[in-house]
């Protein structure tokens, strides 16, 4: 039976975000600034994986996941009010970063942090989207291979530390987690939260 080989795979890409068949731009991943992770531990989309995981360094791809494979159906339910108190910092509401359209960071009673989209701020409550930016898209990878090769001891437990340490992994410049988790690491708790909440794979 083969076993399951961990690798350090980064490539550039271009996304776009594809829905009721209108095709829009969504973000990038250029060479020098690839997207990074490594294979088999649960980082980026299990779909994602499966089409850049198989390719060698320098091979071009295009490929589109479905919605379902992605971040699913766009659900009603997960828009919620939440209670102005609870954004205040030293007694004050943050107006500064809870404004219409900004992803801040949330944590769940259970301590799970999570992303929201504020989409109202209204007199008493803070109308959040829950539900991931492209939820209720397809999503169209058009990129290539910077580099996939097996996994290093050292990177493997540098990545073990930082997923019990945070949660996710992020370098001075781009990071290494997916899905929806913020960057566990940031100093000035990622205020601009332009690195691992961004887009598919970040």
């Amino acid at each position: 039976m083969d076993t399951i080989e961990n690798k350090y795979i980064t490539v550039a890409y271009k996304l776009y975000s594809v829905e009721e068949g209108e095709k829009d731009f969504t973000e990038e991943a250029t060479t020098e600034d690839p997207f990074q992770f490594i294979s088999g531990l649960g980082l980026t989309l299990e779909a994602f994986e499966e089409q850049v995981k198989k390719l060698n360094k320098g091979d071009k791809f295009n490929f589109t996941i479905a919605c379902a494979d992605a971040y699913g159906e766009y659900d009603d339910e997960h828009v919620i009010d939440l209670p102005k108190n609870i954004f205040e910092v030293d007694g004050k509401f943050d107006s500064e970063r809870i404004v219409e359209g900004n992803v801040v960071p949330l944590m769940t009673s259970e301590g799970e942090r999570i992303n929201g989209t504020v989409s109202a701020v209204k007199d008493n409550v803070v109308v959040m989207d829950m539900n991931h930016p492209l939820a209720g898209c397809d999503l169209n990878f058009v990129g290539e291979v910077v580099e996939n090769r097996p996994a290093t001891n050292e990177e493997l437990q540098e990545m073990a530390k930082a997923m019990s340490g945070g949660g996710c992994s992020c370098g001075s410049d781009s990071c290494s987690c997916g899905g929806e988790c913020g960057c566990g690491g940031n100093e000035e708790e990622d205020k601009d939260d332009d690195c691992c909440g961004r887009g598919c794979c970040h």
